[in-house]
């Protein structure tokens, strides 16, 4: 399999580009083949399949692309092509190809084209068959029921909040202004649906495991509260879109910075969560921060509200309302952080 280096980064990627109006999605692989790589030959019109990453904008928005993989049998490597230069051009083995792309579902992608791989598959599908044709599988998730478990909530904590604090930046670039507003607003939202999932992750961990590291409480409410803050934040992108608002009061953007910077201290908290008696002093600090961000938050909020009223409330009604929908989200996303906190603070008096 051949694989090119990206222009950016480096990194060994597949060629891929954009569809152009009116052209067929294979015709539009192999004119990237061919430009990027060099390469001509036969192009099947079914894809392979599909992988998703994320790709930065000139924005600095980080947002995902689908790319569906169609196969091509080279048949004429050119000597030189338009991105020679740009690009280094490599043959792999499946195995090795796998081994250097970075993205996680290509990575798949390339492994299910080994004849061992497809084989594997298959015969996982024949035994998924045959278990569901007889009272094997069921006397074996009997079984896996009593076994005792812990989960991977440490890891589903963590990956949460990783998630809101890319949301929480997205969104602080929105803030910004400037003509990428939309590509930050979408981000916004890309993230809040990447966190409903580790969320609907983590409430389906819960009723299958037989020991969990907090109390089943516990772990529900910590993950509410922290999908709640990426909720407000898509709230406040979706009110900005919604009201075409491309200018912010400068109170805006400070409750945007401590919203990141409150994502950036639960991020932090996250990992400690894995020894709460020895990092119990240390995620109170953490907690204690939380609740003066949010209590500054607050003071800024009015602030802003008052600015508002001040300067459009008697010529500009509908300017007032917009923005006081703006600040109630903001100030939502704030108090959820706070209930963050608190949440964490609970585990901590309970195992510390």
């Amino acid at each position: 399999m051949l694989l090119i280096t990206s222009r950016s980064t480096r990194r060994w990627v597949v060629p891929k580009g954009n569809i152009g109006s009116g052209v067929a999605p294979h015709v539009a692989a192999a004119r990237e083949a061919e430009e990027e790589a060099g390469l001509r030959g036969a192009i099947c019109p079914t894809p392979l399949g599909s992988y998703r990453y994320r790709k930065r904008r000139g924005s600095g928005a980080s947002l995902m692309v689908d790319v569906d993989v169609f196969p091509l049998a080279v048949t004429d490597e050119l000597a030189g092509w338009k991105e020679q230069s740009e690009r280094e051009r490599r043959w792999f083995s499946l195995a090795d190809a796998a081994e250097a792309v970075d993205e996680p579902d290509l990575r798949e992608l390339i492994r299910s084209f080994s004849a061992s791989e497809f084989k594997v598959a298959t015969r996982r599908t024949m035994l998924g068959r045959v278990a569901q044709g007889s009272k094997v599988g069921s006397m074996f998730s009997w079984f896996q029921r009593l076994l005792p478990r812990t989960g991977n909530f440490f890891e589903m904590f963590e990956a949460h909040a990783l998630t809101v604090t890319m949301g929480a930046e997205a969104m602080c670039r929105l803030l910004q202004g400037g003509p990428g507003a939309h590509e930050h607003a979408r981000e916004v939202i890309e993230r809040e649906h990447d966190a409903d999932n580790i969320t609907r992750e983590v409430l389906q961990t819960v009723r299958k495991t037989f020991l969990t590291p907090f109390d089943r409480g516990a772990i529900t409410s910590l993950i509410g509260a922290m999908d709640d803050t990426i909720d407000e934040m898509q709230a406040a992108a979706n009110a900005i879109s919604l009201y075409e608002v491309s200018t912010f009061a400068p109170e805006m953007t400070d409750m945007a910075a401590i919203i990141v910077d409150a994502a950036r201290v639960t991020a932090e908290a996250m990992p400690l969560l894995r020894n709460v008696a020895q990092n119990g002093a240390r995620l109170h600090e953490l907690t204690e921060r939380l609740v003066r961000m949010e209590g500054h938050a607050d003071d800024i909020h009015a602030a802003g509200l008052k600015r508002a009223l001040h300067d459009h409330g008697a010529t500009d009604t509908l300017r007032f309302v917009v923005e006081r929908e703006i600040y109630k989200h903001l100030e939502r996303i704030t108090d959820a952080f706070e209930d963050v906190a608190n949440e964490i603070d609970g585990i901590v008096i309970d195992h510390s």
